[in-house]
Formats: structure tokens, C-alpha cells, sequence
């Protein structure tokens, strides 16, 4: 199995100043499909990929949410399994912090993306693949979902999804705005007794109505 070091560059910012800490791995490989309002977040190198027990074939990856979208300010975990088949075969990625979006798991935090299906190419290396992530994150594609109830709120309501987005991103990822209404809400079940994340994805997946979000809490 051939590993490409130019794909497991780890990356981080220093918050206080901005200035970059880099490693002298090579990072010629940035991905040329982005979208330019990217590039605030991409030239500051916010995606790390670190290594899980000092195995090459279990990494953790972070992603930090784009500027000007409801995931800004959020920090994103990924789990990233590399196949004996790299760099031929794509490497398996999953979100392990919950995120409210049309082509990512709100359960399971599984991913739909070409570049980790049938279009990824032996070229491409880990660091293309968070940047696509977070491309992803930015433009979302709600006709070609992995997660159909995010998708039909995107498309429906697009103002509550961008709300919820945004909540799940405060509450699971650490962003610092979020809905004092749907906040209310939250706590108001939680006080009866339900389990937190069980009361934000039953409020979430029931368009914020109390009445059927408990109705859904109490059948479960």
C-alpha cells in the first residue's frame, strides 16, 4: 500500500496571530475544482489530519465550516479509513460530529461525494478530499442527498434549514451563533425529560413543531 505524505500533511492555525505552522511535506496538490470564496478558509490551512495510534491506515481528519454558511465556526471531526487498494481505491470517510446536511448522515455521518465514490483518481490525496468537504459544506447538493429529510427541508424551507444548520453546528461543533427560539424550544423537552439529542433531531427532523416532536420522542 502506497501512502502519499503530500495527502497526510498535518495542518493547523495559530488562533492568536493566524500565522500558519506547517510541516515541509509537500502541498502543491491543492484542489482546483473550489469555489474562489473558499480560499479565505483554504490558504489559512484550516484541515488537519492527524494519525490514530500511529496507524497509517486509521486517521482522524478536521475540517473547520466555510465562512458565509451556517458551519462557520465549527470545527469538524472525520473518520478516515485507508484501504489496502490506496491510493487506487478511495480512502472511507465519515463525519464523527453531527452536522445537519443534505449530503452527510444527521445518524450516521456518512458521506455523498463523487471524489469518495466512482470519481476519485490515484492522483488525488487526503488533502483533496477535506478541501472537497469543505467545498461541500459550502454548496450543497440536496437533489443527490444521503440524507433525505435534511434535503427536503433545504429545499422547502430554506431559512429553518439554514437555522437548524446552524444550531447543530453550535451545539455538536462548537460554533459560536445559534437560535435563541429553537434553543427555547430544546430545553422545554429536555425539562420533560427527554434525552438532548434526541429532542434536537426529533425538533430538527419535525420542522421545530413541539406537539409532533413529542409525539415522535414518546413512540421511540
Amino acid at each position: 500500500m502506497y501512502i502519499n505524505l503530500s495527502g497526510l500533511k498535518p495542518y493547523s492555525v495559530d488562533t492568536a496571530d493566524n500565522s500558519e505552522k506547517v510541516d515541509n511535506y509537500d502541498t502543491s496538490d491543492l484542489y482546483p475544482g473550489l469555489p474562489q470564496n473558499l480560499l479565505r478558509v483554504t490558504s489559512k490551512n484550516q484541515i488537519k489530519v492527524d494519525l490514530v495510534d500511529e496507524n497509517f491506515t486509521e486517521l482522524r481528519g478536521e475540517i473547520a465550516g466555510p465562512p458565509d454558511t451556517p458551519y462557520e465556526g465549527g470545527r469538524y471531526q472525520l473518520e478516515i479509513k485507508i484501504p489496502e487498494t490506496y491510493p487506487f481505491n478511495p480512502p472511507k470517510v465519515r463525519f464523527i460530529t453531527k452536522i445537519w446536511h443534505p449530503n452527510i448522515s444527521s445518524v450516521t455521518g456518512a458521506i455523498c461525494l463523487d471524489i469518495l465514490k466512482d470519481q476519485w483518481a490515484a492522483a488525488m490525496t487526503l488533502r483533496t478530499v477535506l478541501l472537497s468537504l469543505q467545498a461541500l459544506l459550502a454548496a450543497a447538493e440536496p437533489d443527490d442527498p444521503q440524507d433525505a429529510v435534511v434535503a427536503n427541508q433545504y429545499k422547502q424551507n430554506p431559512e429553518m434549514f439554514k437555522q437548524t444548520a446552524r444550531l447543530w453546528a453550535h451545539v455538536y461543533a462548537g460554533a459560536p451563533v445559534s437560535s435563541p427560539e429553537y434553543t427555547k424550544k430544546i430545553e422545554n423537552l429536555c425539562a420533560m425529560g427527554f434525552d438532548r439529542n434526541a429532542v434536537i433531531v426529533a425538533l430538527s427532523s419535525k420542522s421545530w413543531d413541539v406537539e409532533t416532536a413529542t409525539e415522535l420522542l414518546l413512540s421511540n
